[in-house]
């Protein structure tokens, strides 16, 4: 069996087709969570996601647009709750946090208890950044007992793959946003220092699990135009560069 994996798509819709696209053919695809939360194309990514019926999860992003109360919200996540309708929003509450859409296979969003913390980094102060690579013990306090042949998460935006006691972690990256800086836990800054879109294939064999992190072209000036026109000259820097422009906040 073999799935395509994504995460992280942030309404980005040009970097989801091209990702289709680079991907060819696998038996089915999983979604990773933080779908559509962002100045680009938040409702017609849903409608295109809605008619595809992919096994999804919540992302910590869709969890904000569907509890907070506007005024309460990020500039991102306010734009999203506005071009959403009613049906969108019912599509969102059922997806379900956590799913294991075959056998050893689990998908969580940040951590199997926690939509909002990184499974696999750490944010620290004391480096360059505010984030670093988790340490073995901070990985198996995340998971606090959960285990899986294959355990995939998003949230982070960065494509990792990390083998564990009993299996392996992976991160596919993010589809539609590559650096931001976040004060969740601390202030930090995520990038990856590209543009290209990012997803990972997973095929089930004789040998097990076989992961493959993959980057892909797409026309990332479209979307930068786009946030540009929504009012938001760092996502369009972001979009642009896989970085994040001083001084800014991408998320």
């Amino acid at each position: 069996m073999k799935f395509g994996i994504v995460s992280d798509i942030h309404g980005n819709l040009p970097a989801l087709l091209a990702v289709l696209a680079d991907a060819g053919t696998v038996d089915g695809w999983l979604n990773l969570g933080d779908i559509l939360s962002g100045p680009l194309w938040p409702a017609e990514t849903a409608d295109w996601l809605m008619q595809r019926d992919w096994p999804t999860i919540a992302g910590n992003h869709e969890r904000q647009v569907l509890t907070q109360a506007l005024d309460r919200m990020s500039d991102t996540d306010r734009h999203t709750a506005l071009c959403l309708t009613p049906e969108h929003r019912a599509w969102i509450a059922a997806l379900p946090p956590t799913m294991a859409p075959a056998p050893g296979l689990l998908c969580v969003h940040g951590t199997p208890h926690s939509d909002s913390v990184y499974l696999l980094e750490a944010v620290d102060p004391a480096v360059p950044g505010g984030l670093r690579p988790a340490s073995a013990g901070e990985v198996q306090t995340r998971l606090a007992g959960v285990s899986a042949e294959l355990l995939l998460c998003g949230h982070s935006h960065l494509p990792r793959d990390v083998p564990v006691a009993g299996g392996r972690i992976a991160n596919p990256g993010s589809v539609g946003l590559q650096a931001y800086d976040d004060d969740h836990g601390g202030f930090h800054v995520v990038q990856t220092g590209s543009p290209q879109a990012r997803y990972a294939l997973a095929e089930h064999g004789p040998q097990g699990w076989h992961w493959q992190q993959r980057q892909v072209v797409y026309d990332w000036r479209v979307a930068a135009e786009q946030a540009a026109r929504n009012g938001r000259a760092d996502w369009a820097h972001a979009l642009r560069c896989g970085s994040v422009a001083p001084g800014s906040a991408a998320a």
